[in-house]
């Protein structure tokens, strides 16, 4: 029974999701989180109460069937509505309107997200859920109500025969053991999780979060986007759409040890200028020209006061805080094992400029306190390491890629029968997959 299917991983992010299956190295589908519905209106839940599944659960009715909206609807289900790039294609014409079911994370309207569901599991990858087991990823502190909804989206609209709902940080972790920085399968370290929306510090001792600590940052990769947008505008560029600048973004950007410095460099060197030829609608090609964006975009991160006057605090030192505000006993493997995790996380020397600045606000501390101890000699210090590594861009499903082809994770999931048994509160209670034993 062990392995007779792979475990489907899907990690649904604010921004995109990643489809795909256990024991792969990447996932097969990334496309947007959104869907378009005929009139714009969608139909149903707004996010608040029970999805729009099943009224009478099977386990207090005593059917075994799948009894939501969608299951009689196998074949058709995608007539009236389109995910993904396909319904950003469909928004853009008449007749469909577009909505992103999940802000910041959490999921905000469960019929939207069912319907999304569906299509991933039955028009993308093409699976019958009554053979597979899932694992899903879900944020920090993400309430047990949630976990209950997917719960019964998946047990009693689709059938699945098993699931995982696995915290998005807690796979990151597993994911850096491929580094080679990566010493031990640890699951205890910080992970730094930058998408498009927003970006989590998130302290995880031996694979449990640690709740009271994590922050977030209101910088990530669409404010990076914006800057260099407006960038291109101030300086009057034949081409500022919001394309372009996403395209030089990710083609150009890099992170500087210094950037006072690094526009001096730019200063004495035209050939740090770069091209960008855009080619517009009609086939015309224009040329954009790359200057100081390509650094100063990504050191937002690290002076945020270039961007926005509302949020000042650098990224190394809101992981000094979220280390430091977490128990003492963890710290030290807190600040050794520190995990890169998500797209707005892939500029070049990020992690290094990253380890430097927390390193010598580290060092700042310990010599402050010796000097206030009136020690003399210095300790052994403290080993500062930020982990990046191939796999950072979609970390939390490569992540669950590696865990649900593990022999033991089928023994971790929950079954349908214990959800026709017990109810949708199973879901509250998770053994820890590859941690210290289950709960």
């Amino acid at each position: 029974m062990a392995h007779q299917t792979p475990a489907v991983v899907m990690d649904n992010g604010t921004g995109f999701s990643k489809l795909g299956f256990a024991g792969n190295d990447s996932p097969s589908f990334v496309f947007p989180t959104a869907i378009a519905t005929k009139g714009g209106a969608g139909g149903g839940g707004t996010g608040s109460g029970r999805p729009a599944v099943a009224n009478k659960p099977s386990f207090l009715t005593g059917g075994a069937g799948p009894t939501g909206h969608l299951a009689s609807k196998r074949g058709t289900e995608d007539l009236d509505f389109f995910i993904g790039d396909e319904a950003v294609s469909a928004a853009a014409g008449p007749g469909y309107g577009l909505h992103y079911p999940i802000r910041h994370g959490q999921i905000e309207n469960w019929d939207h997200m069912e319907r999304f569901w569906s299509n991933s599991i039955f028009k993308y990858l093409r699976v019958e859920p009554e053979d597979h087991h899932f694992l899903l990823t879900e944020p920090p502190l993400n309430p047990p109500e949630n976990r209950e909804n997917t719960a019964e989206i998946f047990f009693e609209s689709f059938n699945c025969n098993g699931l995982y709902i696995a915290v998005q940080a807690v796979l990151a972790l597993a994911a850096s053991w491929i580094s080679s920085k990566s010493s031990d399968r640890s699951l205890t370290g910080t992970v730094i999780d930058s998408g498009d929306g927003v970006t989590h510090v998130i302290p995880v001792a031996e694979g449990y979060v640690i709740g009271s600590s994590i922050k977030s940052i209101p910088i990530a990769g669409r404010d990076i986007t914006y800057f260099v947008q407006s960038l291109l505008r101030d300086r009057g560029e034949p081409d500022s759409s919001l394309k372009t600048a996403q395209d030089i973004k990710e083609s150009f950007c890099y992170v500087c040890p210094d950037a006072v410095k690094e526009f001096g460099k730019y200063d004495q060197d035209s050939t740090r200028f770069a091209n960008h030829v855009v080619t517009r609608p009609g086939g015309r090609q224009v040329t954009v020209n790359v200057g100081y964006e390509r650094f100063l975009a990504p050191e937002i991160f690290f002076s945020p006061e270039i961007y926005s006057s509302d949020f000042l605090t650098p990224l190394p030192e809101v992981v000094d805080t979220v280390i430091q505000t977490s128990p003492i006993d963890v710290r030290r493997g807190l600040y050794k094992n520190i995990v890169l995790s998500g797209g707005s996380t892939l500029y070049r020397d990020f992690g290094r400029r990253l380890q430097r600045d927390i390193k010598k606000a580290v060092d700042k501390r310990q010599e402050e306190s010796r000097k206030r101890a009136g020690v003399t000699s210095s300790g052994p210090g403290v080993d500062v390491q930020v982990i990046s590594h191939r796999k950072q861009k979609h970390g939390p499903w490569f992540g669950g890629s590696l865990l649900s082809q593990t022999p033991e994770f089928r023994s971790y999931c929950h079954t349908k029968a214990e959800y026709q048994e017990y109810g949708p509160s199973i879901v509250r209670r998770f053994a820890l997959l590859g941690g210290p034993g289950g709960a």
